[in-house]
């Protein structure tokens, strides 16, 4: 919020410089993110007074201006139609620097010298207007500095506002902040009115049908307005605030906002039918055309203002285009209320609609400032419009407010910010930010927080006004008493030793967001009953591609290689650890932590002693081998039991360990990576973290030396290509009586020799006892058991030669 300097001087003494009060501000928790300086180098722009204008002989639109510029007389070329003799105008003397960059000289224009330039207002920065020369108050005196004369020097604190602090979004708000921080005395304006003795209450009725969402409302009237441009002094002020000048009725509206944070709007009186108003629900699929001309469609959830007949507003955001004050507008009915945050957050995101209003609406303004703005408003209407004021305002107010109770205890406040400030000190910090305060005790006070506090609501929020007032800079800086955790928590450490091992063969971490689109299920080919379709709708997406949790981490990792492929990086190896959300039936969510990894492109890269190689299948077998091994987990089970959505059906195993699955591995199938725009093939690893925490061997026990010798038997063996290697490997150590120490697949032969439906594995078994030597016989006699096992149960036979 851009904040003049010299508009809050109106309310509070302020002896600071302007450094100082932006540092003051920072510090209290109110960060000024700029510190713009206005007309400060105005000195060389002096009030000019009109002598004569003449025709230029040469130009049929341009005039020469005769000037007197207080010690001189000077001639200036012109070509603005709003000047007249006799007028005050400013004179840009030769050499003046103007804020557009400009540097002004001394020039000769179709053959006539001019001496300098008039200026418009936007020339020099005061406002946005540009219809013609400023024109000056007629008590300034020719040679006068401008910048003295008006009193524009003015500096411009541009205020970051946290949500919360909505109380600040407005002159008198930031004053209030001053006031308390300097200890000065905030003034407020005093309002008087002058009525006529038309009763509004014969004028115009308001009726209020949902008292939810509107707790307030009140309304005046002016009838015989003249609409008009505003004075110069309310242009620049909403200039410098950023609001657009539009005329001087709803400059008004805007001005109050601005000065006290309380919306206001302005109706055509005589564009209400039955000069009524009506604060209710709107009907669903109801069309509704707003001041930017654009049509909206509400729903019964959205509160709109409405006359006899029609909505002419919506409640809280902007007013509609049938209702508007224009030229020939001559009563206005001016709208003050308080309408429910939660309804016009809502109303105002639907509608993708944020005005001035919404954005203070939406976070709690002042209930019971209400009818003073509205005062305010009526004040300034009839000052600068003209117009007779109806007698009375309209007040609907059915359930007035009330100021909570809050209790403080000096000691809890002490203990959290670490100081000794005493009772007394804290109720008087207190009182400057006027809030009521009443010891009770020694250690012990009542606060209640004023009704333009809507963020004090608990003892913490009165302990941080405490705070920032004592100074932030004031509270010593401590180390928090704590003892170092000495608790072993077993998710971060198997995070940290999965992160080093993956990281230490080449894998890169990493992060995405877990919010995604819900095509993603399409993309991966979920069922429509899958857990991957089960998506948490975000209430307030940032997009339509960002408007579900994750259900997979699939999505972000092939998001990520597409993304880096585009780039010309097609050799990848990345993973993520992080959670997915699961919908269940419950208010809140499943969340699962998995651990994914991907890899493509070259499994080996080309070099002297080898040819290039594209990552397969085993890649990622031994990726997720290697992990597990790290992990105490060295008898994992790669079944293909049933298919897995995303991969492909003849390339996939899911990975179980005693009974429990604990993970998948598998090639992308082709269509998910179509659909996301990869070429390359990938192949994923999930692990799944809360089934994996039972099963990790924490610590690493050394196994002795064997002390007896092995003794190493092959089998070559022909089986049917369905038949899986670790169902043979399974059948080894299983009839080996305990004595089988290791089974290797050294070869797998599939070609010429054999049939086009089977394949010839080649495996060496080592057997050794752990307390004697064994002998061959009783090997010789171990093995053919084996190999016999292995033909009867795979229907398969020795390779001959073997």
């Amino acid at each position: 919020m851009r904040i003049s300097l010299n508009w809050l001087k109106e309310f509070v003494d302020i002896d600071q410089t302007p450094a100082e009060v932006a540092e003051l501000l920072t510090m209290a928790g109110l960060e000024v993110e700029g510190l713009e300086r206005r007309a400060q180098d105005f000195s060389d722009v002096i009030v000019a007074r009109i002598l004569d204008i003449k025709p230029h002989p040469r130009a049929d639109r341009l005039s020469i201006c005769q000037l007197d510029a207080g010690r001189e007389e000077a001639s200036v070329v012109c070509g603005a139609p709003n000047i007249s003799k006799g007028d005050l105008v400013p004179l840009a003397l030769p050499g003046t620097a103007l804020p557009n960059g400009m540097v002004i000289k001394e020039s000769r224009i179709r053959g006539e010298i001019s001496y300098g330039m008039l200026l418009a207002e936007d020339e020099m920065g005061l406002t946005d207007d540009h219809t013609g020369i400023m024109t000056l108050p007629d008590d300034l005196r020719p040679g006068q500095s401008l910048s003295e004369a008006m009193d524009l020097e003015d500096s411009i604190l541009e205020v970051s506002l946290s949500p919360n602090r909505i109380d600040c979004a407005s002159i008198v708000g930031i004053a209030r902040e001053i006031g308390a921080l300097t200890k000065k005395k905030v003034s407020m304006l005093e309002i008087h009115t002058e009525e006529s003795e038309n009763l509004i209450e014969d004028l115009a009725d308001v009726t209020i049908l949902d008292s939810q969402g509107c707790p307030r409302y009140t309304a005046g009237l002016v009838e015989n307005v003249k609409i008009g441009p505003s004075p110069f002094w309310m242009r620049y002020r909403l200039h410098v605030s950023g609001v657009r000048s539009i005329n001087n009725v709803v400059d008004i509206t805007n001005y109050v906002l601005m000065e006290l944070g309380q919306p206001l709007h302005a109706f055509d009186y005589h564009r209400l039918a039955q000069g009524r108003i009506v604060v209710k629900r709107a009907e669903n699929n109801q069309i509704f055309t707003t001041l930017d001309e654009q049509p909206r469609y509400l729903d019964d959830q959205m509160l709109v203002i409405c006359d006899g007949r029609e909505p002419v507003a919506l409640a809280g955001i902007m007013g509609g285009l049938n209702s508007e004050i224009t030229e020939n507008t001559t009563t206005v009915l001016i709208e003050s209320a308080y309408f429910d945050p939660t309804m016009i957050r809502r109303s105002s995101k639907e509608l993708s609609l944020t005005t001035e209003a919404s954005y203070r609406f939406e976070r709690g303004i002042d209930i019971e400032g209400v009818d003073r703005a509205l005062k305010r408003s009526l004040m300034l209407i009839s000052e600068l419009a003209g117009g007779d004021i109806a007698k009375g305002i309209i007040d609907c107010y059915p359930r007035p407010w009330s100021p909570p109770k809050i209790t403080l205890r000096t000691d809890k406040a002490n203990k959290i910010l670490g100081t000794s400030i005493s009772t007394e000190q804290m109720a008087d910090h207190l009182s400057s930010l006027n809030m009521a305060v009443r010891i009770v005790k020694q250690d012990q006070m009542e606060v209640s927080p004023p009704s333009f506090r809507v963020d004090i609501t608990r003892e913490a929020d009165l302990i941080e006004e405490v705070a920032r007032l004592f100074g932030y800079n004031n509270i010593p800086v401590t180390l928090p008493a704590i003892r170092p955790a000495e608790e072993h928590i077993p998710e971060f450490a198997l995070r940290d030793r999965i992160k080093s091992m993956l990281v230490g063969i080449g894998f890169s971490e990493i992060i995405t967001y877990s919010f995604i689109s819900p095509k993603s299920a399409d993309l991966i080919g979920a069922g429509q009953r899958s857990d991957l379709r089960s998506f948490v709708k975000l209430l307030n997406p940032l997009s339509q591609d960002q408007s579900v949790m994750r259900t997979s981490l699939i999505h972000g990792l092939l998001s990520t290689v597409r993304l880096n492929s585009l780039r010309g990086q097609n050799d990848i190896r990345v993973f993520e650890w992080g959670k997915v959300y699961i919908k269940g039936d419950g208010e809140l969510p499943q969340e699962k932590q998995v651990l994914a990894a991907l890899i493509t492109g070259l499994g080996s890269g080309q070099e002297w002693y080898q040819e290039p190689r594209e990552t397969d299948f085993f890649d990622i077998k031994g990726v997720a081998e290697n992990t597990l091994e790290a992990l105490g987990i060295e008898k994992a089970e790669y079944k293909r039991n049933s298919p897995k959505e995303g991969l492909d059906p003849d390339e996939y195993a899911r990975i179980f360990y005693a009974g429990a699955e604990i993970g998948a591995i598998g090639k992308v199938s082709k269509d998910v990576l179509e659909g996301y725009g990869v070429e390359k093939k990938a192949y994923i690893l999930e692990l799944y973290i809360e089934t994996l925490l039972s099963l990790v061997v924490w610590a690493k026990r050394f196994t002795p030396l064997a002390k007896f010798p092995s003794i190493r038997r092959d089998i070559s063996i022909i089986v049917s290509q369905s038949v899986e290697s670790a169902m043979i490997v399974g059948i080894v150590k299983k009839m080996g009586n305990g004595l089988v120490e290791s089974v290797d697949i050294f070869d797998v032969y599939e070609g010429k020799q054999i049939a086009p439906q089977e394949k010839a594995l080649a495996l060496r078994v080592s057997y050794r006892s752990k307390e004697r030597t064994l002998t061959d016989d009783e090997v010789n006699k171990i093995h053919e058991g084996i190999i016999e096992e292995i033909g009867r149960l795979t229907g398969g036979r020795l390779r001959e030669g073997h």
